[in-house]
């Protein structure tokens, strides 16, 4: 998936086996766990900003974003990828919710001002970069942040590189998620590396917990003041 020019109907395919690993084995459900409480923290009466990066077909702002309007909560929801190709899937993904916006950002260098946005939310992408891109987008999601961020990520290990590939191989053909999948686990970072990261970047009260099906979270919540 990090190739450049894809064929579309292939990638259309391995966004759909994305949707459906976030939606049955954790990715959502892991985003929206940690994403409430920084939402409490926002006046109820007041819109939220929610910036997603790399964010592929959307599916996470979607979630976000439906959960907002059962509840009754104002949101303002902006998906953000650097790739073309991927925000003409997320068009295509959200078409009838004209609640989200998209833009095309570098998740590396995002050209909004410090503390431009609520919360920033960052699913299924660090694992694609090496430290150093990493690391400038870690630094990117706490400059951003006024209230916190959450940031969502495979955690390596054996047993989630062997599941990976078993599951990539007995749920669909599509040759992008076979390949990406068990290669996903191996690029991914564990939580010790990934405390590493922020302690590299500086970013103090940073949270990271594993979760079920080989993920982890890192959470921050600004301190109020």
């Amino acid at each position: 998936m990090d190739e450049s020019g894809l064929d579309q109907r292939e990638l259309a395919e391995n966004l759909r086996d994305i949707r459906r690993v976030n939606r049955f084995f954790g990715g959502t459900a892991t985003t929206m766990r940690h994403l409430r409480p920084l939402l409490d923290r926002i006046p109820a009466d007041r819109e939220a900003v929610i910036l997603d990066l790399a964010t592929g077909s959307a599916d996470i702002p979607l979630a976000a974003a439906r959960w907002a309007e059962r509840c009754g909560r104002s949101v303002r929801i902006v998906a953000s990828d650097i790739s073309d190709q991927m925000l003409d899937a997320a068009r295509n993904h959200l078409a009838g919710h004209p609640g989200i916006a998209l833009e095309r950002y570098d998740a590396r260098a995002v050209t909004l001002p410090d503390g431009g946005v609520d919360i920033v939310l960052c699913s299924l992408a660090l694992h694609h970069l090496p430290p150093a891109d990493a690391l400038r987008v870690l630094t990117e999601m706490d400059r951003l942040a006024r209230v916190g961020f959450v940031l969502n990520d495979l955690a390596r290990s054996r047993l989630g590189f062997v599941a990976a590939w078993v599951a990539a191989h007995v749920t669909t053909r599509n040759r992008l998620t076979r390949h990406d999948a068990p290669l996903s686990v191996l690029r991914a970072y564990t939580p010790n590396e990934l405390g590493d990261l922020f302690a590299q970047a500086r970013i103090n009260g940073v949270t990271i917990a594993r979760h079920p099906w080989f993920r982890m979270a890192a959470v921050k919540c600004v301190a109020e003041g």
